[in-house]
Formats: structure tokens, sequence, C-alpha cells
């Protein structure tokens, strides 16, 4: 009786353990493949659509942007409530070539005064150099590191950086993930992984192959867990030929951060380089 015990045992350990070992042998046999023939793999896929985003933004026009001014609105958020806050902007960027670094000038818009109509710029922020710097007429000052951490950490991982840097990177995975919902829209989910396991997911609108939501994630080196940043891309219209988003808003671990609104971008307007300088000084109004 014992024996016959034994050999049952033996047969229900065997099979316990012997099934996912035979499954995994069947599904590494020619013919036992689940996808169709002809389909594409999970990097083919994930390659198309990034092809399919860029040309969707303006392909060799957009890749070869100069740069780009823009005006409009940012309201802030505190754990995903407005504070009240709305600021009025112009800013003006200029993307890297051969010749210029990557670099932006943000000028905050006021009132003149009661009496005088228009606004004025008192206060621009320049981001250039790795280093952000606050100018005003009286001077300059390097602004707080943390804020300098956030911005460049967000431009690294930035749609422009990912087709400029990210997909011709040895070593790179470019992997489709599937589909998603963005404020209700069926999107195409892209995973770009880089060769240090760095990854950037961008949704694609499905029908139009727009960036629909940027998302990364950092380690956080205080709290030893991971913070994510999501920005999404909603109101688009065409200027000079490019597809651009006139809405931004950005997440910071799900809580609404900020949302940025446009109503006037121009692109390659040859804006000069001393505009990027922060030795140069506003003039007191």
């Amino acid at each position: 009786m014992k024996r016959v015990l034994c050999t049952l045992l033996s047969g229900i350990l065997f099979a316990a353990f012997a099934s996912p070992l035979l499954r995994a042998q069947t599904s590494d046999t020619p013919g036992a493949t689940v996808a169709p023939p002809g389909a594409l793999t999970q990097e083919q896929r994930g390659r198309q659509l990034m092809d399919q985003m860029i040309a969707a933004l303006g392909g060799p026009e957009w890749l070869n942007r100069k740069d780009m001014q823009f005006h409009g609105r940012m309201a802030s958020f505190f754990q995903g409530r407005p504070n009240g806050m709305i600021v009025e902007f112009d800013a003006w960027h200029q993307f890297p070539d051969s010749t210029h670094q990557e670099a932006q000038r943000i000028g905050f818009l006021t009132d003149k005064s009661m009496i005088f109509p228009g606004k004025k710029i008192d206060v621009v922020q320049i981001w250039t150099g790795g280093t952000g710097y606050e100018v005003t007429y009286k001077g300059k000052t390097t602004l707080p590191k943390d804020q300098v951490d956030d911005y460049y950490r967000r431009q690294a991982h930035s749609i422009e950086d990912v087709v400029r840097d990210w997909i011709k990177a040895p070593g790179v995975m470019i992997l489709y993930d599937g589909t998603s919902m963005v404020e209700r829209r069926m999107a195409d989910k892209v995973t770009i992984l880089s060769a240090n396991n760095d990854a950037v997911t961008i949704d694609l609108d499905s029908t139009t192959h727009l960036p629909v939501r940027r998302t990364f994630q950092w380690r956080n080196t205080t709290f030893k867990d991971y913070d994510e940043d999501v920005e999404e891309y909603d109101d688009y219209h065409t200027v000079q030929g490019l597809p651009t988003a006139f809405t931004i808003t950005r997440y910071h671990n799900g809580d609404m951060a900020n949302q940025r609104f446009y109503n006037k971008v121009q692109y390659n307007t040859g804006l000069p380089p001393e505009l990027f300088n922060p030795d140069n000084l506003l003039k007191k109004k």
C-alpha cells in the first residue's frame, strides 16, 4: 500500500513540475508560435510606431526645427488642486544643432500699472548649459538645485530627446506595450528602454499617431522609492505645417502639478544667441 501511495505521489509531483517545462518546450518548437505568420515582433511594431509618430509630427521639418517662440498661461496645482495662481508668460526655445546648445528663456508678464495699460517683463528664467538662472535688471542668481535637477531631468526624458538621442543609441530597445486609454482616446503604448535601464513610455493616438502622453520614473534618493512624471498633450493645432499641442498637463506621482495653455506659437524665427545669455540683464522699466 505504501509503495502504491509513493508511486501516486511521485506521479503527481512529476506532473506538477514537468507540465510547465513541457509547455515551455512545446512553445519553443517550430509550429507552436501563437503569432500569425508575417506578424511584427514587439520591437518591430515599436519602431514602426515611432516612425509613424515622427512622420505625424512633421518629419524632417519637425526634426530640423531651429527655435520656437510661444505665448501662453500657466496654472499651478497643489496635491492635484488649483492653488489660484495663473501666470502669463512669453517663452523662447532654442533647439540644439552643430553650432548651438539647447536653451530656453521664460519671461513672466505682469501689468505695468493702474494708469498705464499693457504688460511688462521684470523677471526671466534662462535655462542653458545645465544650469538655470533668474535674471532681473538688478542681476542674476542661480536657481535652486532641486528646481534645476527637475528641469533637466524632464528635458532628458522629453520626446525631442528620445527621438534625437535615445532611439539612435546602441543597446536601446523600443517595445510595443499594447493599447491604453488617454482622456477617452485609444492610444498605442511604446516603451523606449536604454542600455542603462532608463525608460520612457510614449502613448500615441491610434488614429493620428501624435503623442498624447509621455511617462518616466526615477529613483527618489531620499525615500528610496520611485517618483513618476507624466505629461499629457492635447488641443493640437497645425503651425507652419507642424502639429503642435496647445495644452500640456503635467502630473507628479498621479497628482496634477501644472497646466500650460498656448495661444500663440511660432517656429524658426531666427532667435539671437544673446537672448539666452544670463549675463545680459533686463532693462529697467
